[in-house]
């Protein structure tokens, strides 16, 4: 007999143990604003809120979406239904920690680093291809971004730390403005 099938757009559930320890390294601050872009069921945006951080939980998935409203209503979370790929980034400076769907990894990284973001860091689990690919000197876009922002791969996310585990594993791709 099959599994579930797959999603089709590469969500992949990290569990909470490695959501508090990637919180943990991203050094977030009580009172930082930190966008967590693909929150599903909200492993990363619980870990932010405990470590004092205001969220902004970003799903697409309406049930998953008004699921969060409910877990984190009173608190420090702000949840937000939207398409991330199509993002709105706030207008005071902001981090992101997040596990976004593998399949739009490659939009929210352009959105992220545009012209007028006033992203200061960001902790993002990808596809060991995509961070390659942007920690290369011939990234997509790297002349415009380059001189602001400076990325490199952080440590490997095992394919177990993720339900379903993710296919090939999963790195942090780390960004910090210069």
């Amino acid at each position: 007999m099959a599994g579930p099938p797959r999603p089709r757009w590469g969500w992949h559930r990290l569990d909470d143990r490695w959501a508090r320890r990637l919180v943990a390294d991203a050094r977030v601050a009580p009172g930082d604003l930190v966008l967590d872009i693909g929150a599903g069921t909200g492993a990363l945006t619980a870990a932010l809120r405990d470590a004092g951080a205001h969220v902004v939980a970003i799903e697409r998935h309406p049930g998953r979406a008004a699921a969060l409203r409910r877990r984190f209503d009173g608190s420090h979370v702000t949840v937000v239904q939207a398409d991330a790929s199509d993002l709105r980034l706030p207008r005071r400076p902001f981090r992101v920690v997040a596990n976004p769907p593998f399949g739009i990894c490659k939009p929210v990284l352009k959105r992220l680093l545009s012209s007028g973001s006033r992203m200061v860091a960001a902790d993002l689990v990808v596809p060991r291809h995509v961070a390659v690919e942007w920690t290369s000197p011939q990234a997509p876009g790297a002349g415009r971004w380059h001189p602001m922002f400076v990325a490199a791969r952080g440590h490997p996310v095992p394919a177990s730390a993720f339900i379903p585990p993710a296919p090939k594993g999963a790195v942090l791709l780390v960004v910090r403005r210069r």
